[in-house]
């Protein structure tokens, strides 16, 4: 944004405003760290806000503060229709292109609100007046943190906007490990914590609340699902829908299980392929200098970042993985090289 937009969006913000914020498809920390925080700034501003999720999200991001008024598009779409339809802004948080939101995509496109995209993925489309986006964020919760800042706002961070925004940055940063992780990012979080983010507490409500059935199903994975191509450097796992099933799967079991791989020593490239939802999700993730987005877009419908991208097929899940596997020779140069 320009200082002239700045301008333009504190004026149109100055009073209260009805506000819808939208973020994508199975929605992960950062996704709900960066739209609770906006959620939970607006009250402070006396806007009528609402966030729309266009499905559900994993059960340990439940406690996140304003998640029991979250509408589930894919649940109450009438409920959300009309508040799409008759929002003043729209602000779309972590997604880049409005077929990552699926059905609600169509409301947003429709609605004659203002529409605000504040991303840090790769290629975003033209389809807002106004855009906050960087490619260098660690996360959208750091992009959130800077949008109040640019409404002069930074005194308002409280306990509850510094506990969505540092969930965000830790899940997005994979606890601040990731190449993303800055100067920056440290000096945001300490700020955070300021402000009364709970640091050890959200990571354990993340990271350390499992249930039997997820611990379960990722040794499963480990010992009997691990595909390992030593001659690309690359490995991945694929797991069917009664798979799922017979450990009790729930929204976020999976979440993560596609960095094992990626820690094997030598592997600098990962893949995770999972039947679900009537079709292949698939996630991939690497290291060094093979680039996953461009990878995911050509051949698996997705996009991301360079390390971090997904995507999804309508093979059935032996065919998507004879794709990933047969496709792999075209990158063996990439993947052999080394660092």
């Amino acid at each position: 944004m320009n200082q002239a937009q700045i301008k333009e969006v504190k004026s149109l913000l100055s009073t209260p405003k009805n506000i819808v914020i939208v973020t994508h498809w199975s929605p992960d920390g950062d996704a709900m760290g960066s739209s609770l925080g906006l959620y939970n700034y607006f009250l402070l501003k006396k806007h009528k806000v609402t966030v729309i999720t266009p499905n559900d999200y994993p059960a340990f991001l439940n406690w996140l503060p304003g998640n029991n008024k979250v509408i589930d598009f894919s649940k109450k779409p009438k409920v959300a229709k009309p508040l799409v339809a008759k929002a003043d802004f729209i602000f779309c948080l972590d997604f880049n292109s409005l077929k990552r939101i699926s059905d609600l995509g169509i409301e947003v496109a429709k609605s004659k609100a203002a529409k605000f995209i504040i991303d840090h993925h790769l290629q975003p489309e033209d389809f807002a007046k106004y855009m906050l986006h960087t490619t260098e964020a660690c996360s959208t919760c750091e992009l959130v943190y800077d949008f109040i800042h640019l409404m002069d706002d930074g005194k308002k961070l409280n306990k509850n906007i510094a506990n969505c925004l540092y969930t965000g940055m830790m899940t997005d940063t994979g606890s601040f490990r990731f190449p993303s992780t800055t100067e920056r990012t440290h000096a945001i979080v300490a700020d955070l914590i300021k402000a009364g983010a709970e640091n050890s507490e959200i990571h354990n409500r993340i990271y350390d609340d499992n249930t039997e059935g997820r611990l379960r199903l990722l040794g499963y994975c480990l010992s009997e699902k691990l595909t390992v191509l030593k001659e690309y450097n690359t490995a991945f796992f694929s797991l069917r829908s009664d798979e799922l099933k017979r450990f009790n799967y729930k929204k976020g079991d999976t979440e993560g299980v596609v960095n094992y791989a990626l820690s094997i020593e030598g592997i600098c490239f990962a893949a995770f392929f999972v039947e679900r939802d009537e079709a292949i999700k698939t996630s991939f993730r690497s290291k060094g200098s093979f680039d996953v987005n461009l990878f995911a877009r050509k051949n698996f419908n997705g996009g991301g970042h360079a390390h971090a991208a997904g995507g999804e097929s309508d093979l059935t899940l032996d065919e998507a993985v004879i794709k990933f596997v047969s496709v792999l020779p075209e990158y063996k140069k990439q993947l052999n090289k080394k660092k």
